[in-house]
């Protein structure tokens, strides 16, 4: 299902005021070349922003869904 270094994120089950919080804590606790496949039920354009902005090039995203109501995205974490 996940490569093994690979850790799912549903944020749908997070309650809004909690969401980016939760987000931010996940991407912290991964190590380089860990992965966080995250699930939403929008496109969190504003989220990754801020999290370029943050983490700056230590990270890297894909989308692997970008439909209504389904967005996936895999947040790599590089070196």
């Amino acid at each position: 299902m996940f490569a093994e270094n690979t850790y799912p994120l549903d944020a749908r089950g997070i309650a809004k005021r909690f969401r980016h919080a939760a987000i931010f804590g996940a991407l912290s606790a991964l190590q380089p070349g860990e992965t966080m496949r995250f699930c939403n039920d929008h496109d969190p354009l504003p989220l990754l922003q801020q999290l370029k902005n943050h983490f700056g090039e230590n990270i890297q995203f894909e989308y692997l869904a970008r439909n209504p109501g389904e967005i996936v995205i895999d947040f790599h974490i590089v070196p």
